[in-house]
């Protein structure tokens, strides 16, 4: 009981700051929805794609290892040398990322390159720190930086529509600043020197965990892939206006990603102290915590979908919204299915096979998108996202189930899992 009650708080913070958030770019979403065209409008969802694979290639390469690493430190003089490594490592991802932004708005012929791209870096940069600080015990002051950036942002995307100017620009200028507050309220909260650096110390320390940076470098860009692809696919074959009102109805339910997300941050510590030494708890809090979600992903599905016939919009009135709802349904309700093994598997390290199992998915995903983009409608390319990510899910279970019993019969675990065979 005395271990739950830390982990009850850290939940309440974490979902409460998440759901705030969700809240926010819910409503923003629906508001842009109603009033850009639906050009623009795919050029606002396309950039939120792009923020997105930042998150992961963040999450991926310096948060989730961030975590792993602090938790494991006792010492805190250790803890904060890891959190300093990772953070810079962080910024610099973020950089080069937002800088790849701008070019792809370019392609699109996009105006708001600059906004867009300051946008991306902030909101990927304060993902990082938001994963460090619950790692490093401050979930107060995480809620606090979510606070912050949920109601500077309402009130800066009200005056945008206010003023009456550049829609589209104008709001992706007030996201990057109020993700820059949110950035300032934890490196400020922190109470410490703020530091960045790439010097030897740092870059030894980096080459020394390499070993699984680069898998998890791998795993960022199979799930990238398998995630994103859809959306760029489009884009390129249709242009941004055909992913539109996908855009429009996937963003119903994007709550429940960031849910998953909540969820999979806040658990990750723990899951990654409990691998060290007691599997039974291991699995005792996977299956928890996937029925959970199993069962926020139905019932929330069940009501987008009973509401989406009444959503009108320019942006969808050429579109079977329906059809689309119930892809996304699929894809968002699956992926809440494997959160938990995945997070395992970044918790024993074994990034590899993370990479392995969104690496196949994707290829196969990228495949039936392709083709049902040449032979269907638009509308029928969530079908190939979603076979795709059934089969993450497939392949996840299976993963952590042999990685599990490999190391109760104290056997070296292989990635080679899909053929049933271990090595040793």
């Amino acid at each position: 009981m005395r271990r739950l009650l830390p982990l009850a708080r850290r939940l309440v913070m974490m979902i409460g700051g998440e759901a705030m958030q969700s809240a926010f770019h819910f409503a923003l979403n629906i508001l842009l929805l109603h009033r850009l065209s639906a050009e623009s409008y795919g050029l606002f969802a396309l950039a939120m794609v792009m923020g997105g694979v930042a998150i992961t290639y963040v999450r991926s390469l310096t948060a989730v290892p961030a975590s792993i690493w602090i938790g494991r430190e006792s010492g805190r003089h250790r803890a904060h040398a890891y959190d300093v490594s990772f953070a810079s490592g962080a910024f610099v991802l973020s950089v080069a990322i937002s800088v790849l932004t701008i070019l792809l708005m370019l392609a699109w012929d996009a105006t708001e390159i600059g906004s867009v791209g300051i946008f991306v870096l902030f909101w990927s940069f304060r993902s990082h720190l938001r994963v460090s600080n619950f790692a490093l015990g401050r979930p107060g002051l995480v809620a606090l930086s979510d606070l912050g950036f949920t109601a500077f942002s309402v009130l800066a995307t009200g005056f945008v529509v206010w003023r009456g100017g550049d829609l589209l620009h104008e709001t992706f200028l007030a996201l990057a600043v109020t993700n820059a507050l949110g950035v300032a309220i934890m490196l400020l909260g922190m109470r410490r020197p703020i530091r960045f650096t790439l010097r030897a110390s740092m870059r030894r320390r980096w080459l020394g965990l390499w070993r699984s940076v680069r898998w998890s470098a791998l795993s960022a860009t199979t799930v990238t892939l398998q995630g994103q692809a859809m959306a760029l696919l489009v884009a390129s074959f249709a242009g941004p206006a055909a992913y539109a009102p996908i855009a429009a109805v996937l963003v119903f339910f994007t709550p429940l990603r960031i849910v998953a997300g909540a969820i999979a941050n806040m658990v990750q510590p723990e899951i990654a102290r409990l691998v060290r030494r007691d599997d039974a708890a291991v699995w005792r809090l996977m299956g928890l915590w996937t029925l959970g979600l199993g069962l926020v992903g139905l019932a929330y599905g069940g009501l987008v979908l009973a509401v989406l016939p009444f959503v009108k919009s320019d942006v969808l009135a050429h579109a079977d919204g329906w059809l689309i709802g119930l892809f996304s349904w699929a894809i968002y309700f699956t992926t809440m299915l494997y959160v938990m093994p995945r997070i395992t598997l970044e918790s024993l390290g074994d990034f590899g096979t993370v990479a392995l199992t969104t690496g196949i998915a994707a290829a196969f995903g990228m495949a039936l998108i392709v083709a049902l983009l040449l032979l269907a409608p638009p509308d029928w390319v969530l079908a190939g996202a979603a076979a795709s990510e059934i089969l993450v899910a497939v392949l996840s279970w299976a993963a952590v189930s042999r990685r599990l019993a490999s190391r109760e019969a104290g056997r070296p675990f292989s990635l080679r899992f899909l053929s049933g065979r271990s090595h040793g």
